[in-house]
Order: C-alpha cells, then structure tokens, then sequence
C-alpha cells in the first residue's frame, strides 16, 4: 500500500518528544495530517516510569541563563530554543490542559497527583484532540528522500506499506548503541557515539555494602585524579552508591567515565562544608569539651549513626575509646574518612528505567530554532536522538518539551508556506 500526500506530516517515537512534537504541529495547523509512529505496543514508556511513577515534569529554574547550566552537553545551543519555550511555558501548557504542577524542595516539578499517568493521559488527550493519527507496532525501516521534497517512509509492522511524507520529525530517544543510528547515518548525519549517562557507582568491594538504604543529604563525590565532582545528596545502596550526587556526577563525566570503562576511584566527602584545617579545628575544640565520651557511640555532624559507626571503625578506633585517649594517627585516620573516603568504582548500573545517553545528532548538524535538519530539508529532529542530555530533576524531559514543541510548530509553519506555494 502506497500513500502519498504533500500535507502529510510523520513522528517517529511514542515518546514525550514525539508526543510533544505531533501535538504542537497538529495544533498549529489543523490542516495538516500527522501521524505519529510508535514501533512497539506501549506509548510514552518513559513518562510513566519517571520519578519512580511520578513523571518529573520539569524543573522550576525559569531563568534561561541558570537552566541552561544543568546540560553537561547542548547548554549552549538550547539558549534560544529555551527563550523560546522554556521551563514556564512547559508548565503553563500542562496547567492549559488541566494538570497542574507542584514543586519540590529540590526544584523539581510534578503533577499534584503524584501520578505519571495524569501526563500520558494529558498527551493521549491533547494528541486526540488535534487530530494526530497514532499508529503503535509501526516501525520505520528506512527514509527514502524523494526528488521533489519529502519522504517515502517504509514501514514494517502488522501492515507494512510506504507512507509518503512532506515533513518528517525523528524523536526516537537514546539509543545504546552506534548500531541504531545506521538509518539516519544513511541520509548524511554523522553521530556523536553514544554512551551512557545517568547511574550509579558499582562498588563490590565497599565497606558500606550492609549500610543499604543510609543516605546523607549533602556529600561531595570526586573521581580521583580527575576534574570531576558534585555534590548533593547520597545514597547508599547494596551494590555501591547512588543519589542525585552520584547521577549528576555520572552525567557530567559520561564519556570520560566510559573511556576509563567504569573504572575508577571515587573520592566522598562526608562533610563537603568543611576544610581539613576547619575539621581538625572544631575536632580540637570538641575533644577539649567532650573528653569522656565515646568516639564510636556518639556520632558528629548529623551523620547516620550507622555511618559514623562504620566510619570510626575503619579508622580503627576501638568500641570503647573516648575522645580524650584518642591517638593523633587514629585521628587522622577518621578525618581522611570523613573528607575522602575512597571507594573503588568496578562497573555501574543503570539508575531504575530511566536510561539516559549522552551522544547522537550533532547539534553542529541542526537548525536549533525549528530543529531541521541543515543536511536534509524537511527533517527534523527532536529530544534524546539529539546530542543533549541533562542532569537527573527533570532537565531532560525539558529538553524533549522544548525540541518537540520548536520542532512541531515549525513543521507546521514550513508545511503550510508549501501548501501556499503549491495553490492548496
């Protein structure tokens, strides 16, 4: 079966780009037919699994100059996209339509239902509502450019046929490997390799393994003999560690950490607030006031009992030894432990379902006002497909928001002038 219409528009990717994507671009010209190309059976997979079935929307930085700042890659090329739609207007579209968003201590927004359905369901909806054409189990095997502008999608699924295309939109997310990226390789793009951003530190030989589920509100993770760290809150987990800090390091040194095969060693700081020579100092004050007590029983800081336990004793400070017999050699010891406990990075996990890749489309290879393709006229590209990737609190589904809407709205406008021009 062959279609073939110069006001028809394609998606590929049931994902929040895509969505984001068909919904501005069916919106902004009703005249328009758009279909929207899933290759499996389920839609907006990773909307529903995000913020642990939550769905962290967005990020309440309004401030185009500061947003930007928690891209690891793209931060400058999404200055004008984000002007243009940018953390507010993601927030005032959802309210639009009837979902309202709450933020967080952290920053981090999330509908008032606690609950990722109400922003599927919100999609499903609006997409509804503009007319887009959804097809689930539909893959694109190849894009074929036509001589006279367009082009011939070959589908496979349950029916497989050509769809013929006037403007086409790419939103297929992340893909781990190089492999899957063949197809836009074959129209002229080059691809950033892709690697993975976003997890945790492996460590199987931590002496923290039985203190799963302790979590510190404000650590400092540094890879030794890099330029890498960050701070934030750290959990610790059965197989190493975790947390906004770990997951916003493990994104800013994504290509580094998998040129080093995830092989490293990470260096936390339990007290980030203070010096060594500020620590020393408040420890001299504290054992002149607090002589009698026990070291190991009496946890400092406002550390996790169990941390501090932990920590004393790998020190080598015995059950019994209070602060006034405690050794200088002990002491340093513990102070080193405190500000750079070393912990040996042996591989890295995935964080949850929320696989995030650093790499793809150059930027280099996009126009980032309408996110067109300089390579070839008429496509489009739009969310994780694209070399952009944010850190964990709700940075990356912007980037898809933004993309999308920049995106759709452009394939709107580009398709209504050919419609002009062609006297339709």
């Amino acid at each position: 079966m062959k279609d073939a219409s110069n006001l028809t528009v394609a998606v590929v990717g049931g994902g929040a780009a895509g969505f984001f994507g068909a919904i501005a671009c069916a919106e902004a010209n009703p005249g328009l037919t758009v279909y929207l190309l899933e290759k499996t059976s389920k839609l907006l997979s990773k909307v529903r699994v995000s913020g642990g079935g939550r769905c962290n929307v967005t990020h309440n930085c309004f401030s185009v100059t500061q947003l930007v700042q928690h891209y690891p890659r793209g931060a400058k090329q999404l200055k004008e996209p984000f002007r243009q739609f940018g953390a507010q207007d993601t927030v005032q579209w959802f309210e639009k339509r009837g979902v309202a968003l709450k933020t967080e201590a952290d920053g981090r927004m999330f509908p008032v239902t606690d609950s990722s359905e109400t922003i599927a369901q919100c999609l499903l909806e609006a997409a509804r509502r503009a007319g887009v054409h959804i097809l689930t189990s539909t893959g694109v095997e190849r894009i074929e450019p036509l001589p006279a502008g367009g082009f011939a999608l070959h589908l496979t699924g349950a029916a497989p046929r050509i769809l013929s295309v006037q403007r086409l939109l790419v939103a297929t997310g992340g893909l781990p490997k190089s492999e899957g990226y063949n197809w836009l390789r074959g129209l002229g793009h080059s691809i950033m390799e892709p690697v993975p951003s976003l997890f945790t530190f492996n460590v199987p030989a931590s002496p923290l393994k039985d203190l799963m589920g302790v979590s510190v509100p404000h650590a400092r993770v540094l890879l030794a003999g890099e330029k890498l760290e960050y701070e934030g809150p750290l959990l610790i987990t059965h197989w190493g560690i975790s947390g906004p800090a770990v997951l916003k390091l493990s994104a800013w040194g994504a290509r580094r950490l998998h040129d080093l095969q995830y092989t490293s060693t990470a260096l936390v700081s339990w007290l980030p607030t203070y010096t060594e020579d500020a620590l020393r100092q408040w420890l001299g004050a504290f054992r002149t006031e607090n002589g009698r007590k026990v070291v190991l029983s009496n946890a400092l800081f406002g550390l996790p009992q169990r941390l501090w336990r932990r920590l004393v004793e790998q020190a080598g400070v015995g059950p019994e030894t209070r602060w006034s017999d405690l050794p200088a050699k002990l002491q340093n010891r513990l102070i080193e432990l405190l500000l750079r406990m070393p912990l040996a990075m042996r591989g890295k996990t995935t964080f949850k379902e929320e696989f995030v890749t650093c790499g793809g489309i150059p930027l280099s290879e996009v126009n980032m006002k309408t996110m067109e393709s300089r390579l070839v006229p008429g496509l489009h590209f739009a969310g994780e497909v694209l070399d952009i990737d944010g850190i964990t609190g709700g940075f990356n589904f912007q980037a898809a928001w933004t993309t999308g809407f920049l995106a759709g709205q452009a394939m709107s406008r580009l398709a209504n002038a050919t419609q002009t021009a062609s006297g339709q």
